[in-house]
């Protein structure tokens, strides 16, 4: 299937999702979301991808919501704020949260609104320096969504999400990078081949065991330690179960690097 606001492309068990409208700074539209629906679904059941990779192409991630007259219904008679996040944005973050492959992030210049927590979504975000974090929501009289009053505050704390979410300032990369909300800034010309490079790692790795890490951290965050406890021991059984695992114990035992096949 083509697509019109993203490139997919897949190439040795990595999956590359590419947002595609750099003379819109990738903003946000319906058609784009519902592409990246669509190749979400398509990595998951395909089950070809082991990995995710996530850029966008131009100078910057994504300025975030289209709120364009000319690509947008926002401000029309009858317009429901709530509606496209239950039909585009609130799918689009589940499915990213539940997909069985580790994702990627690569992001550059802006990154904003509802791009922001694309970008967060993501397992490992890796930042140029040129990158700027920006809750812009409250300038347009909207409140943070696309999953931001969830997220943020697990990874920055509550103090620092409000200020984020109520005055609306740009966070340079290193500053994300301090606060915990990113995994790492490198230099502009450096962040393709180093998004890369970590993606290629987790595409050559131990699948099912990474789907149960992510999986595992999500639902760990909502549980007493008990309960947490009894979760790593059912999904430890799991992982020891595969024939990653198996392979893992062999190479360990061999002094050798695994060779693991996602299963």
């Amino acid at each position: 299937m083509g697509y019109e606001t993203i490139r997919l492309e897949m190439d040795d068990g990595l999956a590359r999702l590419t947002l595609a409208r750099p003379q819109a700074l990738n903003a946000l539209n319906r058609v784009l979301l519902g592409e990246v629906i669509d190749a979400l679904d398509r990595i998951r059941d395909e089950g070809k991808a082991r990995a995710l990779l996530l850029t966008g192409e131009g100078r910057g991630f994504s300025s975030g919501a289209d709120l364009s007259s000319g690509g947008s219904p926002a401000g029309a008679a009858g317009f429901d704020a709530g509606d496209v996040l239950e039909t585009f944005y609130n799918p689009l973050i589940e499915r990213m949260f539940a997909l069985p492959v580790p994702i990627v992030a690569g992001v550059q210049g802006a990154v904003a609104g509802a791009g922001c927590m694309l970008a967060l979504a993501a397992d490992i975000t890796v930042a140029a320096r040129s990158a700027f974090f920006l809750q812009a929501f409250a300038n347009a009289g909207l409140i943070p969504d696309a999953g931001s009053l969830w997220l943020l505050p697990r990874l920055v704390g509550r103090a620092r999400a409000q200020a984020m979410m109520l005055l609306a300032e740009r966070i340079p990369a290193e500053t994300a990078q301090d606060w915990g909300m990113i995994y790492e800034v490198v230099d502009d010309e450096a962040l393709p081949d180093r998004a890369e490079a970590i993606a290629r790692k987790l595409a050559g790795g131990p699948t099912r065991a990474y789907a149960l890490i992510r999986r595992g951290v999500r639902e760990a965050l909502e549980l007493p330690l008990t309960d947490a406890l009894a979760l790593e021991r059912r999904a430890q059984k799991e992982a020891g179960d595969s024939a990653d695992f198996r392979e893992g114990l062999a190479a360990f035992r061999e002094k050798r690097k695994p060779v693991f096949t996602g299963r």
